[in-house]
């Protein structure tokens, strides 16, 4: 049963994480063919995140109440029925309408993952965790050349009403598939009322959020559109572009297999800040166009990121589980909708250096702000 409970949930993940990544490798097709112009495709793109982020406390609670083998899939057939309607799309409204479906519809595949696991794996969470997100991140991969292939092949349009199919599927093979709780073991119930107050007043988690904003908001805004914008501004070719963002997911995957060990053993707080500090030296090679090695340590150090969510498990009570780390994820993908939009707008006035270049400069204050955490 914890086998199948751990395969399913990746699936889940899987397909969060190639519909995050989608536009990358989409961006001119959907610039070209709905006249969408910079600001527009960082607006509607992030709209992922900012439905994502929003869904994030009141998921926490139903995640803690009722668990994830329900709510989990009802999430996920938001996800589907969004997958339709972009792929039907014939301008910006309806396009952002399924973008934003789909990002309500995802917020539960890895944060449920993480619930259900905080149970079943109780003394291998991390290690377990970001394998999963490992494992999963294998959609980065599939949204970057086998995408660009597959889309010359059925189109954009068809991506996305087959995918709207799979992700039924998906949805359906866990609710039928999983338990919330291994045998015997009780269901720990979060109180009705003060639990979010409670993560709230948490001031070690708050300084855990504030780097989740600034790490996987740069991680991701980075892989799932202007990694790839920025490859296509410098003048190289789709297939060009799609084994860049291919280097970046596969070298996430990686990172994303090795963090948990190195935090099982090492300590989270130590690994962390390592990994965002290697990460904001890919970004500095990524301002002087040194493409290769900015986003090899971009793609692997910025998996880490994934840590910040196994932290906030280490600062919170068991029942509090589902809220504590569904604040921090609120923190990471709202920054993550903040940060990509906001480096559209940054791009159109003043160009990409100085919009990497903000990036840079918050992750090095979060960085300062989360120094108190290496205490013991």
């Amino acid at each position: 049963m914890a086998v199948r409970i751990f395969v399913l949930f990746t699936l889940g993940y899987f397909l969060s994480y190639f519909y995050r990544s989608a536009n990358a490798v989409l961006a001119k097709d959907l610039s070209q063919e709905l006249g969408l112009g910079p600001a527009e495709l960082g607006l509607m793109t992030s709209l992922f995140y900012l439905a994502f982020a929003a869904a994030q406390l009141p998921l926490g609670g139903l995640l803690d109440r009722f668990g994830p083998r329900v709510v989990t899939p009802s999430f996920l057939l938001l996800a589907a029925l969004g997958s339709l309607v972009f792929g039907l799309a014939q301008g910006f409204g309806t396009l952002a309408l399924g973008r934003a479906l789909i990002g309500v519809g995802m917020a539960a595949a890895l944060i449920g993952a993480l619930k259900a696991f905080s149970l079943w794996f109780p003394k291998s969470y991390a290690t377990v965790s970001t394998l999963l997100v490992g494992i999963g991140a294998t959609g980065g991969l599939m949204a970057a050349t086998p995408l660009a292939l597959l889309k010359e092949a059925a189109g954009w349009r068809g991506v996305f009403l087959f995918g709207g199919l799979v992700v039924a599927l998906v949805a359906l093979a866990i609710y039928l598939g999983v338990r919330n709780a291994p045998p015997g073991v009780a269901w720990p119930r979060g109180g009705e009322g003060g639990g979010l107050w409670e993560v709230l007043r948490n001031g070690r988690l708050l300084r855990v959020a504030f780097l989740a904003l600034a790490f996987a908001g740069s991680f991701l805004a980075l892989q799932t559109l202007w990694a790839g914008a920025y490859a296509y501004h410098l003048g190289l070719k789709a297939l060009e572009v799609g084994n860049l963002l291919f280097l970046y997911s596969g070298m996430a995957v990686f990172g994303f297999l090795v963090s948990g060990y190195l935090a099982d053993r090492l300590g989270t707080a130590r690994v962390l800040l390592f990994a965002s500090l290697l990460f904001a030296l890919g970004l500095l090679l990524l301002l002087l166009r040194v493409l290769v090695p900015a986003y090899a340590l971009m793609g692997f150090f910025g998996a880490f990121n994934i840590l910040t969510l196994t932290q906030a498990r280490e600062l919170v009570a068991g029942h509090l589980v589902g809220r504590g780390t569904t604040l921090v994820n609120l923190f990471g993908i709202g920054g993550t909708f903040l940060l990509q939009w906001g480096v559209g707008g940054v791009v159109a006035a003043l160009g990409y250096q100085a919009a990497f270049l903000g990036l840079l400069s918050l992750l090095l204050l979060a960085v300062a702000l989360y120094l108190p955490l290496l205490r013991r």
